[in-house]
């Protein structure tokens, strides 16, 4: 039996993109999508297209479950940041043969808020900007010293929408009237790139993938500035690929990651967050699909076949 995938997300950019490169290979796929997907139109690539119920409703898994086994679906790509640690918390809800691409429930977890991320990278030795909370920036001053200049905000955890904003400094803001679950980092003005890893296990076969993008010189914050502007050739910004494979390994996440980097002034490059998913990006690199399907062919014994583990022998129990 072939792989029957079934892409969540599809009414945005990121499904879509994952469909559009199934339907390249030969590959139908079904779609998923808490919004209407009867807007989809004549040209979304899915073989076909269901609604569901959002990552944030308690029955979600449940609405899932239900659409995998009467769809004998057997490979779940997620792209929708929101749903990931509730699914790779569920994973072993599932079949058995079914794989559910997203990594391990406390690197997920890890990866889903920006300041546990930042926390654990920094711990590591892995660069990353200067940051903090607003609850201790108001309650330590001293603390600002090293975020003196531009300073980006954003959510710790992704609720559905990008609220980034970049503020010119930190002298006129009042921290204790900040909204909570905020990270302040400091601003990194350099190149900004984007690199896309599928991580694997530790003494694994498969070996991790690991490609760079560039993005565009668009300024922050502004229309198109999260755009890739080129795929970054092997031969340059060796140092961009190594940190996000490092960041990867860190994290402890297998399967496909986005790690977005950018370079300080002085050319550093810096680690400013992580999403365990395929994005609409990956069209840049198709690798990135290639070991998804891979793992379809592992068995159910290696840890990077995104299958939930196997039953343990009657016989280990004592």
């Amino acid at each position: 039996m072939g792989p029957r995938i079934l892409v969540t997300g599809i009414a945005g950019a990121a499904g879509r993109a994952v469909a559009a490169q199934l339907a390249a290979r030969g590959i139908p796929c079904l779609g998923s999508d808490a919004r209407d997907v009867t807007r989809l139109g004549e040209d979304a690539t899915a073989a076909a297209a269901v609604r569901l119920l959002p990552a944030t409703d308690p029955d979600m898994v449940l609405d899932l479950r239900r659409l995998v086994d009467r769809e004998a679906i057997n490979v779940i790509i997620p792209t929708l940041t929101v749903e990931l640690p509730v699914l790779a918390a569920a994973r072993a809800g599932f079949g058995r043969d079914v794989r559910i691409i997203v990594g391990d429930p406390a690197a997920v977890a890890l990866a889903n808020d920006h300041l546990f991320t930042a926390w654990a990278l920094q711990a590591a030795g892995i660069p990353v900007p200067r940051f903090g909370v607003p609850g201790d920036l108001a309650a330590a001053p001293a603390s600002l010293a090293g975020l003196n200049g531009p300073v980006v905000v954003k959510p710790r955890t992704f609720k559905g929408t990008h609220a980034v904003h970049l503020l010119a400094g930190t002298g006129s803001v009042s921290w204790k009237n900040l909204p909570a679950g905020q990270l302040v980092q400091e601003f990194i003005p350099g190149a900004d790139y984007v690199a896309l890893v599928f991580g694997t296990p530790p003494r694994n076969a498969m070996a991790p993938v690991a490609v760079v993008l560039e993005k565009t010189k668009t300024p922050y914050g502004r229309a198109g500035s999260d755009e890739v502007s080129r795929r970054v050739p092997a031969a340059e910004a060796n140092d961009v690929r190594k940190l996000g494979l490092a960041a990867v390994r860190t994290l402890g996440l297998t399967g496909p990651v986005q790690v977005q980097i950018r370079r300080r002034a002085d050319g550093t490059p810096v680690v400013l967050g992580v999403c365990p998913t395929l994005g609409a990006n990956s069209t840049w690199a198709p690798e990135l699909l290639d070991a998804v399907l891979a793992t379809f062919m592992l068995p159910a014994f290696n840890p990077a076949s995104f299958r939930r583990c196997p039953a343990i022998p009657a016989d280990a129990l004592g």
